[in-house]
């Protein structure tokens, strides 16, 4: 017979012999993720090895879910409010889980499992959903998935990203809740000179390696301007093979970075002015794109209170919130870059944390001394047992967190209203 409203604690000793059961399961398939490391929208194997794995657990699992072909949905429950989970599991090129993928997913399922078993065991009303999200690194998948309606009803967002245990200089815990992340936007530049015989005839050439080179270095002397939390990065894709040739075309794109919105628009604005003037100084055309805009994160205080309050019951100790930047970028926050430019306010439903209360978490896994994100020491650290362990306590935690949002009246609705007065800001 089910209990008619349990107690947090019954809950907690549901949830605990739940993922107890699930656990080795749980660590082949975080293992299967980790050992087969796939970049965005190529997850092909990470998302059959979750749908095979829920659907062995008894879910029904749409594959291929909202036009993306590696992204899922689950969800159990009926009635009530809609808890959604992210499970994020793409790699980074050549070096793999260095940003800890295989661990979200892990958290995120084994949260999915936990709230759902609950729900089942007391029969109470309340829905929950695990989405598949791929291409968080480069691509911006939660974007597409937003436009797609694939969050559609959701009442909360929950989530939590591996992290090293000092996250922020001086700061060593084993995690938190609240963290706040730079907001982030792409410039794409396209040089286009004149071709010519680098020994024969240079003096008719345009060269297109001379306007990137110096865009490059126009920018480099820009990063002594910016603002300490500000960021700029830069990958050429396309340069010459040859060196008796004048290139006539050089291909690049800078990672741009700041805490704002409005501080990202203006640094976009003096990158682009470096770039063109790259361009005029060695006479070549440039094609300027600017894509893939992730916003900054609305923090949310009751969940991340929540989320401190049920990990210190696991016996780790977790910041509510930070208020340094953590100069990193997430789709969590993503916003469709048509809205930015096209809608009022910036009050736009591109963006995660923006049409909805959410949760993106940070917690410690151990790892070597200096070890941090997008390195591969910190690949190593996201495939050991221990780091499954951590991600193990975080599925719970989090189940927990999306218990308290569909049973507790007060706390559901003070977390819409932060949320309400924090997006209207």
């Amino acid at each position: 017979m089910a209990i008619l409203n349990p107690t947090i604690e019954q809950v907690r000793a549901s949830i605990d012999e739940a993922l107890q059961s699930a656990n080795a399961s749980l660590r082949t398939f975080n293992q299967k993720i980790w050992s087969n490391p796939e970049t965005a929208y190529e997850e092909r194997r990470a998302h059959d090895t979750i749908c095979d794995f829920l659907e062995e657990k008894g879910f029904a699992v749409t594959r291929h879910a909202f036009g993306l072909n590696t992204s899922f949905e689950a969800k159990s429950g009926s009635g009530g409010r809609l808890i959604n989970f992210n499970a994020e599991y793409d790699a980074l090129p050549e070096i793999g889980h260095a940003c800890g993928h295989n661990l979200i997913t892990t958290s995120s399922v084994a949260a999915f499992l936990a709230l759902s078993t609950v729900l089942k065991q007391y029969n109470m009303p309340g829905r929950t959903q695990l989405l598949g999200t791929p291409a968080e690194e480069n691509g911006g998948g939660k974007a597409k998935l937003i436009d797609a309606g694939a969050y559609k009803g959701v009442d909360i967002s929950l989530m939590a990203h591996a992290g090293p245990r000092e996250l922020f200089p001086g700061v060593v815990l084993d995690g938190c809740a609240g963290v706040l992340m730079n907001a982030r936007k792409e410039l794409h530049c396209e040089f286009t000179g004149v071709s010519a015989h680098a020994g024969g005839n240079p003096w008719d050439g345009v060269n297109a390696l001379d306007a990137l080179v110096s865009a490059y270095n126009n920018i480099a002397m820009l990063r002594q301007q910016m603002m300490p939390d500000e960021r700029m990065h830069c990958a050429f894709l396309e340069t010459p093979k040859v060196a008796n040739v004048i290139p006539a075309h050089t291909k690049a794109y800078w990672q741009v970075r700041s805490p704002t919105l409005k501080g990202l628009n203006s640094l976009m604005s003096r990158a682009r002015r470096c770039v063109e003037a790259g361009a005029a100084a060695s006479g070549c055309d440039v094609k300027i794109t600017e894509k893939e805009l992730y916003a900054d994160i609305k923090l949310n205080d009751t969940l991340c209170a929540l989320y401190q309050t049920h990990m210190a019951t696991y016996g780790r100790n977790v910041l509510k919130r930070h208020e340094k930047i953590l100069t990193g970028s997430s789709d969590i926050g993503m916003r469709d870059l048509y809205l930015l430019e096209q809608t009022a306010a910036n009050k736009l439903s591109g963006n995660v944390s923006y049409i909805m209360p959410t949760l993106h978490a940070i917690f410690a896994i151990p790892a070597t001394n200096g070890s941090f994100l997008h390195h591969p020491s910190f690949a190593s650290a996201a495939g050991t047992d221990e780091a499954h362990e951590e991600a193990l306590v975080v599925g719970k935690t989090l189940g927990l967190v999306g218990w308290e949002m569909l049973t507790n009246d007060e706390l559901f609705e003070q977390s819409k209203s932060q949320w309400q007065k924090c997006v209207n800001e």
